[in-house]
């Protein structure tokens, strides 16, 4: 993996991660940007003991299991073991960002998602989580291939990790490494912040194609106004002021902004899934999309003792069975002409959320009551007569990943 591959459209990793430590409680936000037909599902997986000598298949390579591994519900790609989001029975929450880094990307090793899942599944607090991650990446380095439409697509990683009483920013190149903890509101967004280890090890060009600097500058401040959870949700559905659609650039599409929506003819990268949690001593609350876009999308509350029956999990190819593709039709439909479409339901949709948010409900109940809403919005949108009012570059580029995974033409049934 050299770079960018600036001869074609590249699909990459753009993610956004965002923090507000408060006297109280800690507030977190993460959108998952990957592949266009990369689908997501959450997992839920129980604590468990192990054998001393157990191994563990990670992504790429095989390491010494731990001897008990915590309770955890996991946000992450269909195809990795690892994760781009999570939280375990301890209340601790991990996001992490793909970042460009002059140190050479190993051929193989455990990835950033990787890392991830396994401080969640060995740490009892995000410090202790930082000293996982830390010792692992010193023992096992990190490498391999991070992408989904091109395998040898390979980055480094930098995580938010956060607890009911503080959060911390750590970030690596390679098997090199720095953190801080977080004072008031802090965000990541695919490029290296902590100095002086940004200055010495960040990859300038590759970090500007990222649009990393603009993401960074929209999501802290975000962070810095946040209240709750309805803030935090807020956060990762900004395109860029008051639209309710993208912007799109030639260049990376819709990268400019937290909800990010592919469509350029160089960089591309989708929001795939979005959580949210509010942490304190006495309690957690998480808000987990389980879908793509989260400015299309219901958050629906989700818990690490509760596991939700949602079906067969996704892959990248059309599956009406999967939640995640039944989400498609309605977000690939809405985005022909967001403007004009995407009115009443974000009303609906916002109204709902405010309920939900002053009495969670039942996570299965939310999920099925997502699920009615989905196919009702989802046939409006279906019936709705309109002209797709995207660039051209970005209709050609949605053409192409709607034939790779066999998604009806148009959206129709």
């Amino acid at each position: 993996m050299t770079g960018f591959r600036w001869c074609a459209p590249h699909s990459t990793a753009m993610c956004d991660t965002a923090v507000r430590v408060l006297p109280d409680r800690v507030l977190f936000a993460k959108n998952s940007d990957r592949d266009p037909n990369e689908g997501h599902l959450l997992e839920w997986q129980p604590s468990r003991e192990h054998r001393p000598d157990a191994p563990l298949r990670c992504t790429w390579i095989r390491i010494p299991q731990a001897r008990r591994t915590h309770a955890v519900l996991l946000s992450r790609p269909f195809w990795m073991w690892g994760a781009e989001i999570g939280t375990n029975e301890h209340g601790v929450v991990i996001g992490n960002e793909a970042v460009f880094t002059k140190q050479p990307l190993a051929a193989t090793g455990l990835t950033g998602m990787d890392l991830l899942r396994l401080g969640l599944e060995r740490a009892s607090s995000a410090e202790e989580a930082v000293v996982v991650i830390t010792q692992l990446l010193e023992e096992h380095g990190q490498g391999g291939g991070c992408g989904h439409e091109d395998r040898s697509f390979s980055y480094h990683s930098s995580y938010i990790v956060a607890d009911p009483r503080c959060a911390f920013v750590l970030e690596t190149a390679g098997q090199e490494w720095t953190s801080e903890r977080v004072k008031g509101a802090r965000s990541i967004s695919n490029g290296l912040t902590i100095e002086p280890f940004a200055g010495r090890q960040k990859d300038v060009l590759r970090t500007k194609a990222a649009s990393a600097a603009a993401r960074r500058a929209c999501t802290e401040a975000h962070a810095a106004r946040a209240q709750g959870p309805a803030d935090m949700m807020a956060l990762l559905r900004d395109h860029g002021g008051h639209r309710l659609g993208p912007r799109y650039s030639r260049f990376n599409g819709g990268m400019g902004a937290p909800c990010v929506h592919a469509g350029g003819r160089v960089v591309n990268s989708q929001t795939t899934c979005s959580w949210v949690s509010e942490l304190s001593p006495g309690a957690v609350s998480h808000w987990a999309t389980a879908t793509a876009a989260p400015c299309t999308s219901l958050f629906k509350p989700v818990s690490v003792d509760q596991p939700v029956d949602l079906g067969p999990g996704p892959t990248d190819a059309y599956d009406p069975a999967t939640l995640w593709w039944r989400h498609e039709r309605l977000h690939r439909r809405l985005m022909w002409d967001p403007e004009n479409l995407m009115s009443a339901i974000v009303q609906e949709r916002d109204h709902v959320e405010a309920g939900w948010l002053r009495e969670p409900p039942d996570s299965e109940k939310a999920f099925a009551e997502g699920d009615r809403l989905l196919k009702n919005w989802t046939e409006r949108a279906l019936a709705a007569s309109l002209t797709d009012r995207r660039p051209a570059w970005a209709r050609r580029y949605w053409e192409k990943r709607d034939q790779r995974a066999g998604f009806p033409v148009g959206g129709t049934p």
